[in-house]
Parts: structure tokens; sequence; C-alpha cells
């Protein structure tokens, strides 16, 4: 109930925001043709909004995988006049959009719904074609008598048309912000046609094959949906990829096309062990703890893999089980001792249990094994906090800072490894930047007077014209909820 009543708000949160907040250089959306401008300036309005009302995922090493898998599939498309912005969204559905602008949002539900890598690369090329063929656009196009704020309650009513969570159908809602502000015309708009879907399927196809996977995964795909669709209901299958057409038919003209293919396009092999690495991550941290446990209890116990086990961990720490989640993770390193995936986690949660002469020898494996793993690199400068090395800890805080600019928990450790080490008015920047990011400008604001107060040098005055550079451009919109929980890293 309490998801459904946020994804309520959302969506009317989002159409308010936009009525007050639409820019003025999409006035002319009214009158003609929506140009690539407007597109960019109503893509990047649109993700401001997302990102301040629904939960975005912000472990490096998910972000980093679904940007590798986005943009590989992106550099098939022809040329764009835009780049392509990646964001994976904490929700159960098994969903995916992209906006004008490039804008591609992925929901952890699909991501765990599916089984191959090659499959989340065919949604992502179907929802790339649909705006590529510029489909989104041409629809607000024929709305051109209607009012911006309308094409907001549209674009909602497209891409968020799913079931949050299992509660009230988010197309329903996105309907009902459209028909509220402007009428049931609007209502006509609110789905892709059966041409903008076929289209998207083929195109999408085409930019697949040319990414190297195997066309193959994207009948698959609407398999699997049409298999879940039966199984719960379509409790959670958005409407744009569950009709227009139907799921069947289009593993049947796609189908048909896979005949005509070469050959050497059909063998190609599933390299899935960065997607499973992925999948283990999200079931483990962010999935309903019965429902994760259960997936792991299906398996028999000689056919669970060293990330299975880490899973486990995961899940038992969540629960508060620590005697379960050490066995879990001591079977993980026995038989991944090298994977720099199983060391981190094994050494993170020997940090948060405080076993920091345990956790250390983990943690810094693992960095040797994935000199990139920013969330090994975070539990270290942890470490070195706790052993009072502040100079070290602050220098590899900041290394972490330059992976995730925008985390507020990297922020708020650096802050108070800061303040611990004398540096007062930094400590301040930080924690003024910390809660800039979480959405509660009041706290940011506090910090910010402190750092003002403190500022003297040259240097300390420049730091503090960016924060309050920034300070204004994220509180300038409308107030935005704190982050729901769920999204980010434990």
């Amino acid at each position: 109930m309490r998801t459904r009543r946020f994804f309520a708000i959302l969506v009317l949160s989002l159409f308010l925001a936009w009525q007050l907040t639409a820019p003025a250089a999409l006035a002319g959306v009214l009158f003609g043709a929506v140009t690539v401008r407007d597109e960019i300036e109503m893509g990047r309005t649109f993700h401001e909004m997302v990102k301040a009302k629904l939960p975005v995922v912000d472990d490096p090493e998910v972000v980093a995988y679904v940007k590798d898998v986005v943009e590989r599939v992106g550099k098939a498309m022809p040329p764009q006049p835009f780049s392509i912005t990646t964001t994976v969204i904490a929700n159960n559905a098994l969903n995916a959009f992209a906006v004008p602008g490039g804008y591609v949002y992925v929901f952890t539900g699909l991501l765990l719904n599916l089984e191959h890598e090659s499959q989340l690369a065919s949604v992502v090329g179907h929802e790339l074609a649909h705006v590529t063929q510029r489909h989104v656009a041409t629809r607000l196009e024929q709305m051109r008598v209607l009012g911006i704020g309308a094409m907001l309650g549209t674009i909602a009513g497209i891409f968020l048309g799913t079931k949050a969570g299992g509660g009230e159908s988010m197309s329903n809602l996105g309907k009902a912000v459209a028909i509220g502000a402007q009428g049931a015309a609007t209502a006509a708009f609110l789905s892709y046609s059966q041409d903008n879907e076929r289209e998207a399927d083929q195109v999408g196809m085409n930019y697949l094959i040319g990414a190297g996977y195997n066309p193959a995964s994207m009948p698959q795909v609407f398999e699997i949906m049409a298999k879940r669709r039966w199984y719960t209901g379509s409790s959670d299958i958005p409407p744009y990829l569950s009709t227009h057409p139907g799921l069947l038919e289009r593993v049947s003209y796609l189908g048909d096309r896979l005949k005509r293919l070469p050959s050497e396009y059909l063998d190609r092999a599933d390299d899935d062990k960065k997607f499973l690495r992925v999948q283990t991550l999200l079931r483990g941290r962010l999935s309903d703890t019965d429902t994760a446990l259960a997936y792991y209890k299906n398996k028999p116990e000689k056919e669970l893999t060293c990330l299975d086990h880490v899973g486990l961990g995961i899940l038992h720490g969540r629960q508060n089980r620590m005697a379960q989640a050490e066995q879990s993770f001591d079977k993980a390193l026995a038989c991944g001792g090298s994977d720099s995936l199983v060391l981190r986690e094994a050494g993170s949660f020997y940090f948060r249990q405080g076993d920091f002469k345990r956790a250390g020898p983990l943690l810094q494996k693992a960095l040797f094994y994935n000199p990139k793993d920013a969330l090994a690199l975070f539990y270290i400068a942890r470490l070195m906090g706790e052993r009072k090395e502040y100079p070290a800890a602050i220098q590899t805080m900041r290394q972490v800072l330059k992976e995730v600019p925008e985390d507020a928990e990297v922020r708020q450790h650096l802050g108070r490894l800061l303040g611990e080490s004398g540096d007062t008015f930094g400590a301040h920047v930080q924690l003024a930047y910390a809660a800039m990011y979480e959405r509660n400008p009041r706290q940011s604001g506090f910090h910010l007077d402190k750092a003002r107060a403190l500022a003297k040098t040259p240097e300390q005055k420049k730091e503090l014209a960016e924060l309050e550079k920034a300070h204004v451009a994220r509180h300038a919109r409308p107030d935005a909820p704190a982050r729901p929980e769920g999204g980010g890293r434990p």
C-alpha cells in the first residue's frame, strides 16, 4: 500500500512540477513540430524529475554494467544529436523505457527476471528504436493543441505504465493525470500504436545485431513476459510491452525474421558473467528477502554457485542472521577466493560487523583483482579512518568521489573524515553536498552557512562559490522528498 501511494504521488508530482517549471523554450511545441532541441530539453527536465522522485540505484557495479550494455547497443544506432544517459530504477516491474534526448531507464525487476544479457540488450534496443524513430515526438506533435502539462501526463502514461510493485496501475495513474488536466482526448495518446511497436521491434533487432548480440533474444523476452503474464495475471508487465501487438504475435513475426537471417547471427553465444553478478547484487540487496531466499532454496545444494553463496550471505545479513551469513560467505570464499566480487562482499560484511582485522585483507585483495572497484575502495577508506590514518583515508575517499560524485553516503563519510582530521570547513562543505544529494535543503543550507563563516583562503572561497552555485541549482526546483528506501547502497 505504501508503494502504491508513493507512485500515485510520483505521477501527480511530476505533472505539477512540470506545470511549475516547464521551460519557456518549449512553448513552440504547442504550435508546431517538436524540434530536436525541444526533445533534448524535454528529456533533460523529465530526467531531473525522475531522479528526484524515483528510487535510483547507485551501486557503481550495477550502474556501470547497465551503462555498458546500453552504450554497446547505442553504438549500433545511426549518429544522434544527443548522448545516452542511463539510470537504473529500484522497482520490481519488468520495465525499461527511453525518452527523447537519449535518457534510458532500466528497472531492477527487468534485470532480475531475464535470463541473459542479450535479452536485456534486446529490450534496450527496442526502447532506443522508439527514440531514434521519434515515436514520442510524433505523438506530441499530434497533441499540439494541448498544454505542455499534458505532455508530461502523456509521457508518464506511456513510460510509467506499469504496476507499482503489485499495486495500482501506473498507466491508469498517468491517464488520470492527463484526463484531469486536459480532457479525455489525451487518453488516446497514452500508448504506442501497433505500427510504432512493430517498427521498434524491427529497428531494435537491427541495433541488437549491430551490437554483436544474438537476435533470437528479442522474441525470448516476449516469451518470458507472456509466461509471466499468465503466471502472475500481468501484475507487473507494462502495457506498452504486453500489447500493441500482443506478445505471442510479436514472437511469431520476429521468429519469421530470424529464419531469414544468416546463421552466424544466430550462433552467437551468450556471455552472462557480468549479468549474473549484477543479478546477485540486486537479488541480495534490493529484492524482497522471502522471495530471494525462496529462489536459492529452490536450487539443490550441489548446484549453488559461489555467486549464490554471496547472495545468500547478503540476504542473511539483511535479516540479521549473522552466523548464517558468515557461513555463506565462508562457502563463497572457499570456491571463489580470487573473485573480486566475492572478496568485496565478504570484506564489507565483516567491516559492518566491526571485524576490521578480517575485513582489511579481503578488501585489499578485492582491489588487487579489480582496481576499479569503487565500493571496495570506499570500505578501505573507512578502514583507514577507523585507524585514524586521516590523510590516507581522505585521499582514498576522494578517489571514490571521482567515480560517484553525487553519492550522498560517500560525501557524508568524507565530511566526517575531514572533520575528525581538523578541517572543519571542508567537513561542512562535504556534509552540505551530502544533504543536497539526499534532497534535504534545510540541512544542506545549515552546513552551507557554517562553511560561509569558515571560508578564509582564496581556495576555500572558490570551493564555497562552487557549493553555493550547486545549492541554488539543486534547490531551485520544487522540494522533492528524500529518496525512498531500497534505492541505494547498504
